[in-house]
């Protein structure tokens, strides 16, 4: 064994640094976690709670960063959800119970959620179950029907459509497929 004259400090653990830490110096360490964590993406309230209570900070530190963090307009649970229900019905294609369960995920209220997922167009998540089962069906050009059909469904249900609007998608999208004038 090689002495090298010193010896290794005691590594402190994020608990004990959190307690030593005032007030102040908590709370700036919570708003770094929080700035840190929005910078990158809009975030739920309950997204960023949870975030700091891994990293120990009090609860009366998180709630009052949370309440300074609201009334300037940074955290907006109602903002976040409308966001979030936009993009993934235009643009990741996912029917309503998906996105309600991701939401739910992010710690969106439910009536928070409900609202949101009204303003949604029936046409919307229609067309959007409809452009991804036409780009599905290219890959199965040469299945049968009934494993097409079969595949369609599941996918269509594991990307959160409903039964009516799958059942509705599949049977338009196949019968385009067998279309014989489509050429």
């Amino acid at each position: 064994m090689c002495q090298t004259g010193w010896t290794r400090k005691p590594v402190k653990s994020i608990s004990e640094k959190v307690e030593a830490m005032g007030r102040d110096e908590q709370l700036e360490f919570a708003r770094r976690i929080a700035l840190n964590l929005l910078e990158t993406r809009a975030r739920s309230s309950e997204e960023l709670r949870r975030a700091m209570a891994r990293k120990l900070v009090p609860e009366e530190i998180i709630e009052e960063l949370l309440g300074r963090l609201e009334a300037v307009g940074l955290v907006d649970d109602e903002a976040f959800a409308t966001a979030l229900v936009n993009t993934r019905t235009k643009v990741a294609r996912r029917g309503a119970r998906h996105i309600r369960q991701e939401l739910r995920s992010k710690g969106v209220p439910d009536d928070v959620a409900a609202e949101a997922l009204a303003a949604v167009d029936p046409e919307d998540e229609l067309e959007a179950a409809r452009t991804f089962a036409t780009k599905k069906m290219r890959s199965m050009q040469g299945l049968d029907t009934v494993v097409a059909k079969r595949r369609l469904y599941g996918a269509l249900a594991r990307r959160g459509f409903g039964s009516d609007v799958v059942r509705c998608v599949v049977d338009e999208v196949l019968l385009e497929a067998d279309d014989p004038f489509d050429e």
